[in-house]
């Protein structure tokens, strides 16, 4: 991958360039080496801007760092330690330097601070770095943050992080320390973040249930960072996982294309998962993650499950199976996720916590401990311990996973047999996601959009419950409008990227009445943009 690795080194961004200054999304900052958006100069700068971030908010524990497995994320990492070395800041990486899944860093913050800092402040608070691009093609390169909580940073961190990496890019970088890569490496102090995953897993997931079920499980780490978690976690229960691939290849040569011909390795694609598909009555449940395992697919005897059916399943079966959890605790789903889980969490006569789309919104309620579950419709999702408490407030692919084989063992029946049983509960949900040209004008005029910019009264045949512009969870801007009625929604959101928009659209009454939905949705949406 010298393609990608030597421009990394070779190509210096413009600060003064838009498209090459440090911009963090959703995920953190992103980009290609190639196109001068993910360089060496990047990684200094951000780094440096982590280091004055945590002077700022005065952290003085470790740091633990992460990298996945595509092909910038070593030479990142690399960077990242190097900058780290020359400020002193303590720095914890995988034992044998090798490259770390995003659960375990996050649950490595979590622990450090559970044990340092019992009541929740002082200065020995940890935080991390995670070199990933996540499911993103080979050539991609990506970090994020995740402050003392463990999950994502919130955007005043990201925004603080971003203005002050690209003062530093405008400065030629001459205020950021480094050392040598050598002295950096020798700098880091190892932890064994596998080890500690791995032995605290039971408190999460009932794996004694999985053990006595004796279930054939397979597993496709997608030449990604699960690997040697997979590994250690048949070795240590003494379970029967076969790892289907155990190939690390930072060009993914082994990868399926994705639908649009590309090579993506998105577990929640069954083009992406076509190698695992085509095994799958090997296995009694299979399971699939991306590079750095923070998303779940799911495959049983009817194939991969949707992510919106499979996180319905986990609610259902968690507030029926984890009777040490309060009566108290909230559900959490983004608003484009499935209404599924709003029908099954109101028949338990729990909260539901409805927010924007974004796996950060979760993480003050896993943290707290007041959120019991949060899923995103994009397969990602995370859970409390048995006990009640924070187990990893980023996604975590691996644990959800064990979940679907839990939830295999205790009942009896596979994730998409279950789910058959909350259609016949709750009706059967048809939902869809289209992308729509939109030109500036009209991304631009999404930002004005308010409760009363809608005048229709009925969507597809129904009458309109609620036109929400903010996320009733939590009140935060959902970017974008959703308009509701009994039977069926749609949400609407500008691409960050593209020149369009996305439609989220739901119907339970079938799939003409959702067709109905997305032609009604783009007219609507046509007349309030222009």
């Amino acid at each position: 991958m010298d393609v990608v690795t030597k421009p990394f080194y070779d190509e210096t961004p413009s600060a003064n360039e838009a498209k090459e200054r440090v911009a963090f999304g959703t995920s953190g900052h992103r980009g290609r080496s190639i196109e001068r958006t993910f360089n060496q100069s990047h990684i200094y700068a951000i780094t440096q801007a982590v280091v004055d971030y945590r002077r700022q908010v005065g952290y003085q524990g470790p740091l633990f760092l992460g990298f996945d497995t595509h092909a910038l994320s070593r030479p990142a990492w690399e960077c990242a330690l190097q900058v780290l070395a020359a400020n002193n800041v303590p720095v914890f990486v995988e034992k044998g330097h090798g490259y770390t899944a995003t659960p375990l860093v996050s649950h490595a913050i979590l622990q450090h601070n559970r044990r340092e800092n019992p009541a929740g402040s002082g200065a020995a608070l940890a935080d991390g770095l995670i070199i990933t691009p996540s499911h993103n093609p080979p050539e991609d390169g990506g970090i994020k943050y995740n402050p003392h909580h463990g999950g994502p940073a919130d955007t005043d961190a990201t925004d603080w992080i971003e203005l002050r990496a690209n003062a530093y890019l405008l400065r030629e970088l001459a205020d950021v320390p480094t050392v040598p890569v050598e002295q950096a490496i020798a700098y880091a102090q190892t932890y064994d973040f596998t080890a500690h995953y791995v032995a605290q897993l039971a408190g999460v997931i009932d794996i004694g249930a999985i053990q006595q079920a004796n279930l054939m499980l397979g597993v496709d780490p997608m030449g990604g960072t699960a690997l040697p978690v997979w590994q250690a976690l048949a070795a240590h229960y003494k379970l029967n996982i076969e790892v289907v691939n155990t190939t690390i290849d930072p060009a993914f040569a082994f990868m399926p294309p994705d639908h649009d011909g590309k090579i993506r390795m998105d577990c929640s694609s069954s083009a992406a998962m076509a190698n695992l598909l085509t095994i799958k009555d090997r296995f009694d449940i299979a399971f699939g993650n991306d590079p750095d395992a923070d998303r779940h697919g799911i495959v049983d005897a009817n194939g991969l499950m949707n992510p919106n059916h499979f996180l319905a399943v986990c609610v259902d079966y968690l507030l029926t199976h984890r009777p040490e959890w309060a009566a108290t605790l909230k559900v959490g789903k983004t608003l484009v996720s499935s209404s599924m889980i709003d029908r099954v969490v109101a028949s338990h006569e729990r909260e539901l916590y409805e927010v924007p789309v974004g796996f950060k919104w979760f993480v003050e309620g896993l943290h707290e401990g007041w959120l019991a579950f949060g899923g995103e419709e994009s397969a990602g999702a995370s859970l409390l311990t048995r006990d009640g408490k924070a187990w990893s407030t980023d996604k975590d692919g691996i644990a959800l996973c064990l979940l679907a084989a839990e939830i295999m063992s205790v009942t009896g029946k596979t994730p998409s047999e279950y789910y058959r049983t909350l259609t016949e509960r709750f009706g059967e949900p048809f939902y869809k996601r289209v992308d729509t040209a939109c030109s500036p004008e009209e991304k631009a005029a999404f930002k004005n959009l308010n409760a009363e910019s809608i005048t229709e009264k009925s969507l597809a045949g129904d009458p309109i419950t609620a036109v929400l512009v903010a996320a009733p969870g939590n009140g935060a801007a959902i970017g974008g409008i959703k308009v509701t009625t009994q039977n069926g929604w749609f949400a609407a959101r500008p691409s960050g990227t593209e020149s369009l928009y996305k439609i989220y659209a739901e119907s339970f009454k079938g799939e003409q009445h959702l067709d109905e939905l997305i032609e009604n949705a783009k007219a609507l949406l046509a007349s309030v943009l222009s």
